[in-house]
């Protein structure tokens, strides 16, 4: 005969103070870590987004980033007619792009500053990104080419310094009007501020090799035999993967932290576990009589040991639950974080999963379970007439 679930819960009530101690411990431990599934999970968005399945990224070989890449305008010359790349008006849709970064101080912050990308394309590169997703103008417009504007990533508008519409941003040879401030829905590129190709490859003193090259297939089946075809021409020397691969090969940024909140979570669930099995101890040592009249009653030490144990659940999932609801908040907030490929800030905002909720609760059970099955043990294991003389 099993225990009445009200006869746990009228418990947890009447401990009101060690009930709300212990379950804190618990929330915290599961805010940390459905926190840094929100990171984790928001910065693979931003980049996993960014990737186009029939846009090609094209660099030179051996290299990891475009910004230690090289490909020379007449190799892009003899890109632009490889078979499979799509046509707009007659054009192909290939954009040969120079990147480098700066340091921009921060909004929150002046005195602290990041290195930020900026990416020099021409207009095919805007218009590549335009058809393939949710590209647009939001602020001002876009810089014309052959000027010395800039047109700012939404990310980097918000948390920036100097990126409002009139501002002069000072890298390359000279200064940079901000014309216009674009959204490019989650991706990378709001982390991002691009300029005219032409310019910024002669201010970096790169006028015939840039960095790399953006191609457009017709499909995917196209996409796949185009990357080969970049690939295994020993004339070209260069090297093309998708535009998703890479961007997927960026979420290395998040391991560290990742792995760091992760092992602060254990640390903190040990504690929290600890914390659990000292309440459930202290319960059983002051319900000892109480023990003895649920034996003398009829119930067996199996319905007493899962009932002890049921009530550390409760308790841990009461945590659980409080530390979903403190991070709640953190759902679409911006965020930024170093990328140690692109040696850059990117820009993302924290999501918060199903997933992510149901991982903090499962932990939470966790170490309820943990910290609860050796004082139900030891509750269950007490003798009636020796519960009956405690007082």
């Amino acid at each position: 005969m099993a225990i009445p679930l009200s006869y746990n819960i009228r418990n947890l009530f009447v401990r009101k103070t060690t009930t709300i101690m212990t379950a804190l411990g618990i929330a915290l431990s599961v805010a940390v870590l459905v926190g840094i599934s929100a990171l984790i999970s928001g910065l693979n968005g931003a980049l996993a987004v960014t990737g186009d399945p029939l846009h090609v990224i094209v660099m030179r070989q051996g290299s990891t980033a475009e910004l230690n890449s090289t490909v020379t305008r007449e190799q892009f010359q003899n890109l632009k007619f490889i078979e499979g790349i799509t046509e707009e008006n007659g054009e192909p849709m290939a954009s040969l792009e120079v990147i480098t970064v700066f340091n921009l101080p921060f909004r929150s912050n002046p005195d602290e500053v990041a290195n930020v990308n900026v990416r020099g394309l021409p207009p095919m590169g805007i218009r590549l990104r335009e058809t393939a997703g949710t590209l647009q103008i939001s602020r001002g417009r876009w810089f014309d080419p052959g000027k010395r504007e800039v047109a700012v990533g939404r990310g980097i508008f918000e948390t920036n310094e100097g990126t409002s519409i009139g501002d002069m941003l000072n890298f390359g040879r000279g200064e940079w009007e901000v014309v216009g401030v674009f959204d490019a829905g989650k991706s990378a590129y709001n982390s991002e501020i691009w300029a005219d190709a032409n310019l910024l490859a002669v201010d970096l003193g790169r006028g015939g090799t840039l960095s790399t090259a953006l191609l457009r297939a017709e499909d995917e089946t196209t996409a796949a035999a185009l990357k080969n075809r970049v690939t295994d021409d020993q004339r070209l020397l260069l090297e093309a993967l998708s535009e998703r691969e890479y961007y997927e090969k960026q979420t290395m940024s998040g391991q560290p932290v990742q792995t760091l909140g992760v092992f602060v979570s254990i640390i903190m669930a040990i504690g929290s576990s600890f914390a659990a099995m000292n309440t459930m101890y202290a319960a059983v040592a002051r319900r000892a009589r109480e023990v003895g009249v649920l034996r003398m009653l009829g119930f067996s030490r199996g319905s007493v040991l899962l009932s002890f144990l049921f009530e550390s659940l409760l308790l841990s999932l009461l945590g659980g639950m409080l530390g979903c609801l403190l991070v709640l908040p953190l759902d679409g907030l911006g965020g930024r974080i170093g990328n140690f490929i692109t040696f850059s800030i990117t820009t993302f905002e924290f999501e918060i999963t199903s997933g992510a909720l149901l991982l903090g609760m499962s932990f939470a059970a966790f170490m309820g379970v943990l910290g609860g099955v050796l004082p139900a043990r030891a509750a269950a294991r007490q003798e009636v007439l020796g519960s009956m003389r405690n007082v």
